[in-house]
């Protein structure tokens, strides 16, 4: 990364859905926002109606769910203003990002007034998914073309990890290489260098599957909810599946690029596939776009007063009542945790399932194939943007790896789905896969050099898949230890859903054990789907029912040991949570020496949803923090009011920082990182750092202050107005 350059201000210019939610993500992580739009037509002559239309877009952007915001006084960061106006303010920012309509020659007008601004070497890119990235700069200084590329932002920027920089020939490289790098580390997202064309990576490669689908199901008469059963979860992709996910995005959206990649794309040799079917544009004419226009392929009303979900017959283009469905193939893996054996089976499967999966992906696999070297020079690169703009687990080809590379090649040829030539020469030159692990780093078949290569920019992550087949040092059946050396080990779980039970008990005093006698510290951390959501409350419920109270105390009480335990161990233990941090996960962050999480970390102590009370020590540790925080005056009770509500209203924090605010996270102790990739690396940094500055036991609280029967009555008064204004039940009095 270029040492020299440092972002302290942004400019983004156009504030419609993406400008407005990338503006935000860059107040997330602390950069000062110049956003800018249009004046209102006939607008009158005072700042406020000449801002309208930005100031507009950015409310609603903040009042959007789920917001584009990590805590609503980041948004204090963000500074509006017009195109009118404003421009010469651009002079001041060291980045400067377009975001207006799609179209060549008003992005070109709007550079034509940039240039006039814009301080030489000042960063300049273009968000679009499809306009060609040289047309734009054409005109232009020579300044402006070696510091000007595209980045492409995936809606909403703040969820959706990809970033794809598209560099033109005179963009300099060190301006791309700081581009990749920011975009990583300070953004968090998945930076993919794409070619300048059509589409780019993701997009070409995604629509190509929808539409490959779509004709799919108009020839064989699928319906919606089959295609969305066998595209969710069960293959590794989000729960959307396929026409929810197209509801969510737009249908106008998809038709645009398939017709962008028609016009566009006039070499590639499944061109067809980028044709609407006859059903899409029948839904086009109808208005029935998705969620924008409510309903789309799926539609939901109000039947006898209750919401009742209706799913498009494709063939009549009339909507029927949802039907849940089911496949022989699916319900034998529902026992198959992993995403790599379900393949297998789902692949080889002999019913209506199979015939599907080996159809469309057999083809996916073949295009994907097909665009190396147009899209992209090396195959990891498709991998990731399926991944992080498409939320797959697995891309075209660690999927293609995963049923074998040469058994897969055959049945394609059978299928009539013949990959390009470089697959047959890397099988030929001994290469059995795309990928392989190496000394705990991840490699990728590169096919000009045909030798395996390191994933460039993974050198500084520590990912536990790469390094746990080499480096466990003892497993359960719900945990693994690995050591991820420099001293430290890392405990990491993998129950369903992570959730806390014996063999997660069991697994902690063990890596603490193992830490203590041989070790300089320990990390809890792990790369499930979420960190943790907390005990397993089905077992707890079930000794409830059964009155096995003697037991339900032990487990309870066995629990509360191990949280002791990780607050009082000889050895710093820091937790690394990301994505659900809840309950007893919640309650882990809360006794350890240091919480490294990830900004997207959802934390909580919920059992108060469900009738309980914390029973991990949470509560105590709140207690605790509370009496550290006292000072003399009426703050004291405020203070309280304000942590019995975080627990008794079970309040969830919606991002990291937001975590600090309800107390859960401790300011000047805890830390934020919004690279998920990064998060292992960090988190083991920080437990090293304590360890080599002489960690030392912390001893037991004995000096807790409480504040008595003042603060009961203030509890007792809360809880009975909250349930008189019906807001709580009487069993959530007691």
């Amino acid at each position: 990364m270029d040492a020299k350059r440092i972002i302290k201000k942004v400019a983004v210019l156009g504030s419609g859905v993406m400008g407005s939610r990338i503006a935000c993500h860059f107040a997330n992580i602390g950069v000062q926002v110049l956003l800018l739009d249009i004046v209102p037509k006939d607008a009158p002559a005072d700042k406020k109606s000449r801002n309208k239309i930005v100031d507009d877009a950015l409310a609603f952007a903040l009042k959007s769910n789920p917001s584009p915001i990590y805590l609503k006084s980041f948004a204090k960061r963000i500074t509006t203003g017009n195109f009118e106006d404003d421009m010469p303010k651009i002079a001041e920012c060291d980045w400067i990002i377009e975001v207006v309509v799609e179209r060549l020659d008003i992005k070109q007008k709007v550079f034509e007034t940039v240039e006039k601004f814009r301080k030489a070497g000042t960063l300049i890119t273009s968000n679009t998914s499809g306009i060609p990235i040289h047309l734009m700069a054409e005109g232009r200084s020579d300044d402006f073309k070696q510091h000007f590329c595209g980045t492409h932002f995936f809606n909403p920027p703040r969820y959706l990890k990809l970033l794809e920089i598209i560099p033109t020939k005179d963009t300099l490289s060190s301006v791309t290489d700081f581009l990749m790098a920011y975009g990583e580390k300070f953004l968090g997202k998945t930076t993919v260098l794409a070619k300048d064309t059509p589409a780019f990576i993701g997009n070409r490669i995604g629509v190509f599957s929808i539409m490959s689908l779509l004709h799919y199901v108009d020839k064989t008469g699928m319906t919606v909810e089959e295609v969305d059963k066998l595209t969710g979860p069960v293959i590794g992709h989000p729960k959307s599946a396929t026409f929810r996910t197209t509801d969510v995005v737009g249908l106008d959206t998809m038709i645009h690029v398939a017709n962008g990649l028609y016009e566009n794309a006039k070499d590639d040799e499944a061109r067809e596939s980028f044709k609407i079917p006859e059903f899409v544009t029948g839904m086009a004419k109808n208005n029935w776009l998705g969620s924008k226009t409510n309903q789309g392929f799926y539609k939901k009303e109000k039947v006898d007063g209750a919401n009742q979900f209706f799913a498009l017959d494709l063939k009549t283009l009339e909507y029927k009542p949802s039907q849940k469905v089911k496949f022989p193939s699916l319900e034998t893996t529902k026992t198959v945790d992993s995403l790599k054996d379900r393949l297998k089976i789902l692949f080889a499967a002999k019913d209506k399932a199979g015939e599907f999966y080996r159809a469309t992906f057999y083809e996916l696999f073949a295009y994907s194939s097909n665009r190396i070297p147009e899209i992209s020079d090396e195959l990891y690169k498709i991998d990731a943007a399926m991944n992080a703009g498409f939320g797959w687990e697995m891309g075209p080809f660690e999927k293609w790896d995963a049923l074998g590379v040469a058994d897969t090649v055959k049945a394609m040829e059978e299928s009539g789905n013949k990959p390009a030539q470089w697959v047959y020469d890397m099988l030929a030159a001994g290469a059995q896969s795309f990928y392989k692990v190496e000394h705990g780093k991840r490699l990728y078949y590169d096919i000009p050099s045909e030798a395996y290569k390191v994933i460039p920019g993974t050198e500084q992550f520590i990912l536990l898949d790469n390094i746990r087949p080499t480096h466990t040092i003892w497993k359960n059946s719900g945990t693994t230890i690995t050591d991820i050396g420099d001293g430290i080990i890392n405990l990491e779980f993998h129950t369903k859903m992570n959730t806390i039970g014996g063999e997660v008990i069991e697994g902690i005093n063990k890596a603490i054990t193992l830490a203590e006698a041989s070790y300089k510290g320990l990390v809890i951390s792990n790369e499930g789907a979420n960190f943790s959501a907390g005990a397993n409350v089905g077992m707890i419920f079930m000794l409830a029912v059964d009155q096995e109270f003697d037991e339900l105390n032990m487990v309870i009480k066995a629990f509360q040991n191990t949280m002791m335990r990780v607050r009082y161990s000889s050895i710093p233990v820091v937790v690394a949570p990301h994505q659900m941090a809840l309950g007893g996960g919640c309650e882990i962050c809360l006794h350890a020496d240091k919480v490294v999480a990830h900004a997207e970390t959802y934390m909580g102590l919920v059992e108060f949803g469900v009738g309980l009370i914390p029973g991990g020590g949470g509560t105590k540790e709140f207690a605790l923090r509370l009496s550290d925080d006292l000072q003399d005056g009426d703050i004291e009770t405020n203070n309280f009011r304000d942590r019995f509500l975080t627990i008794g209203q079970a309040k969830v924090s919606t991002s990291a920082y937001e975590a600090f605010e309800f107390g859960y996270l401790k300011k000047g102790r805890d830390a934020v990182v919004v690279s998920q990739n990064r998060l292992l690396a960090e988190a083991k940094q920080h437990c090293l750092q304590m360890a080599d500055e002489g960690y030392v036991q912390p001893v037991p609280r004995t000096d807790i202050r409480v504040l008595g029967k003042q603060a009961l009555g203030l509890g007792y008064v809360g809880a009975n107005t909250m349930y008189s204004g019906n807001y709580i039940s009487e069993h959530d009095v007691k």
